[in-house]
């Protein structure tokens, strides 16, 4: 027995690198299954620029931070798009943090929240909008329905005695968590028709 044979004993017979085998039944490749049944964010991560754009604006009005998220695209997964928008939030210079309060608006009260809680709401929203300049923002994603008034009130009479430097920071994080919250629901609903629909 030649050497060459003692080892095509040894190790069974080959095929060339380049062909499979058949093999009875159904079979499917895992990369077919991706293409068949791509995640949000898959779709996200391969929209045109221009759709993802405008659709990231409504999880952050800063023109800034929604083009540098779309950049840094493809991720592959969502904690590292989650990452990439919270260094993008940091990055915001003083002109684009305005630019993004200016596109926020109050959080809602909950259905049948009595007329005395909107009038107190209210008053501390303008006097906070007078001192700072900007709508009052808060992250509300965890929060209890029942729950959201006291919390909404409590926050807004507490950061009313913060200077604006401390407020800016707050103000800061709380539009990074908003943005968080946001861009999860979006990457996990993300198509096309979506982003066109968000941006109406």
């Amino acid at each position: 027995m030649t050497r060459t044979s003692r080892h095509a004993s040894r190790r069974g017979p080959t095929l060339p690198a380049h062909r499979l085998p058949h093999l009875p039944g159904h079979t499917a490749l895992p990369a077919q299954h991706r293409t068949e049944a791509a995640t949000g964010l898959e779709r996200f991560n391969r929209a045109p620029a221009d759709d993802v754009r405008r659709a990231l604006l409504t999880c952050c009005r800063s023109l800034r931070w929604a083009h540098r998220v779309a950049e840094h695209r493809p991720y592959p997964d969502l904690d590292s798009l989650l990452a990439a928008a919270d260094e993008a939030t940091y990055d915001l210079t003083p002109a684009d943090l305005a630019e993004a309060l200016a596109g926020e608006s109050l959080a809602p009260l909950p259905d049948g929240t009595y007329s005395a809680a909107h009038t107190a709401l209210s008053a501390a929203h303008a006097a906070y909008e007078s001192k700072f300049g900007h709508v009052f923002i808060i992250c509300l994603d965890e929060v209890a329905p029942d729950e959201l008034l006291d919390q909404l009130l409590a926050a807004i009479r507490s950061r009313l005695a913060n200077d604006p430097e401390e407020e800016r920071v707050l103000a800061t994080e709380e539009l990074r968590r908003l943005a968080r919250g946001r861009l999860t629901r979006l990457a996990r609903d993300f198509s096309e028709r979506t982003a066109v629909e968000r941006a109406v």
